[in-house]
Order: structure tokens, then sequence, then C-alpha cells
């Protein structure tokens, strides 16, 4: 297992986190060169959007993008945003899924919207070693659900994934939701009300549901990525740590200073002020160079 810490000023720190507290008041725009083609390739009847910002056709490949939320919401402007800087820094086209919510669809829903997007794409002829797949928070967790129902159903695996703070444990017995209390933006009492309205009823001790309790045997390589500070840190660690034991390719990225979301501050600056927003997208990028 690679681990890599990513250092951060205390201004920098600061910085990220009233970009993230001015995400609704002060939202980022697109980019205006953005190429937004919603109809690149049929995604099996699942919703979503496709952005390209890498001048690439989806024969050199796919990168399918969940976005967070709580399972429970979406925000089209900013997934649209994201899907363009991951584009970027994919080299490929991006496809946002818009996958069912939950309570009103618990899982499975939202990881079978996924399998069927990834599922469509192979159909039509997208090697699985040229997709690659990238989730934030909720969907950094149906990202790893996604490769378990996958590799339990005898599927061709994509080239790898990349998860951004997921929960890997809805049982929440991770030591950093204790021990990161208060200095992350999310309190670990939402836990409460996600993981029951997602789960709908499904055990939180399960895979894939909870990937943590998942069979890791042959997944492909996984880059995760989670700042210090939040109390899902170590749901992040722990799930590298038996990923890595089982024989997967893993590297953990670790975000020194860094809050839940962190991440998002790619959004506000798309001249590559902020270190740790340029470092992530170039992270990302070598990452799937090597795998994809």
């Amino acid at each position: 297992m690679r681990v890599n810490t990513i250092s951060a000023t205390a201004e920098e720190s600061a910085a990220v986190r009233e970009l993230l507290a001015a995400f609704f008041t002060d939202p980022p725009t697109i980019d205006p060169a953005a190429d937004l083609t919603p109809d690149v390739l049929p995604t099996g009847g699942v919703p979503g959007m496709w952005v390209n910002g890498s001048g690439r056709t989806p024969a050199s490949g796919v990168t399918i993008y969940v976005h967070g939320g709580g399972f429970a919401h979406s925000n089209p402007p900013m997934e649209r945003i994201m899907a363009h800087r991951l584009s970027q820094a994919t080299g490929r086209p991006v496809f946002a899924v818009d996958y069912r919510l939950a309570p009103a669809h618990p899982f499975p829903a939202a990881m079978d919207d996924i399998v069927e997007t990834y599922r469509s794409l192979v159909r039509q002829g997208i090697p699985p070693t040229k997709i690659v797949l990238v989730g934030e928070s909720a969907g950094g967790t149906l990202v790893l659900s996604t490769l378990l129902a996958l590799a339990a159903a005898g599927d061709p695996l994509p080239a790898g994934a990349i998860p951004v703070s997921p929960v890997t444990d809805f049982t929440e017995s991770s030591p950093s939701i204790k021990a990161n209390r208060g200095g992350d933006v999310i309190d670990p009492s939402v836990m409460g009300g996600v993981g029951p309205a997602y789960l709908g009823g499904a055990r939180p001790d399960q895979a894939p549901q909870s990937p943590l309790f998942g069979d890791f045997h042959g997944l492909p390589p996984i880059l995760l990525a989670v700042g210090q500070d939040e109390v899902l840190l170590d749901d992040s660690v722990r799930f590298a740590e038996a990923a890595a034991a089982a024989g997967v390719d893993v590297t953990l990225d670790l975000y020194e200073g860094m809050t839940h979301a962190f991440h998002a501050a790619v959004l506000f600056d798309p001249t590559g002020h902020l270190p740790t927003a340029t470092t992530f997208l170039d992270r990302i990028g070598e990452w799937v160079k090597r795998v994809a």
C-alpha cells in the first residue's frame, strides 16, 4: 500500500474551509468552453450528463463520475463543473450518473444504476481497461460498492476506482468519528440519519452496502483520497489496509488539515492558485495514466 501525505499550510486549510462555507451563497461557474455532449453514448436507460474537457472520444476511455450528497441529494450545476475538471484531469469524456436517490430509492437502487451504466458502456465496446470510476463522499461509497457487485457477478472489472472521502462502514466503528469530531465540517450525528435512510433496512455490517466488509480479492487498483481532519478518515484508512492485505494495488492520499469535501476546492480554482486543488487533480491524472 502506498501512503502519501499531501501537506498544506494552516492558511490554505483556512482558505479551503472558507470556500466550502461559500459553496451555496457564492457558487462557482463552469468554464464557458466546456464541451457538454449529452448523447455521446447511451447508458442503459440511466440518466446523467456527458461532459468533455479532454478533446477526446469515448474510444480513448471513459470516466464514470458518481456525485456525493448523502445518497439523498444532487446538485447538477456543481456536478457539471466537477465532471469537467475530472475530464480534464483524466483525459477522457466523463459521464456523471444521475442515480436514484434515497430515501425514495434506498439501497441497492443507486448502486444498480452505476452498475448498469458501466455494463452499458462495456456492451458498446468501451474496454473495461479504459473505464475509471470516480466518486465523492456518498459517491465514493457507491463506487466501492459497485466494484464489489461487479466482482461478485463475474463482470470484467474497470481499470480502477478513485473514491474520495467515502463511507465504508455504516456501523460507524471508525475511531476518527469521535476523534475528529468538532474539527470537520460535518458532525458525526448526521450519520444517524444518512445511513438508515440509504440502507432502507439493509444490514450496516454487510457488503456491498458497507464496502469494508466485502471480499477484496481480485479488485482493480484503487486510489483513496481523504482529509486528515475528516470524521470519515478511518473509513478510508481501514478500507485501504484491508484491501491491501487482500492483494489489491491501493494508494492512500492523506490531505493534511483538510475536512470532508475538501476536494470541492477544485470547483473554485480553475486557474490553479490553490495548491491542494491543483495537487488533487494532478494526483488523479497521474494515477489514471498509470492504470488506464
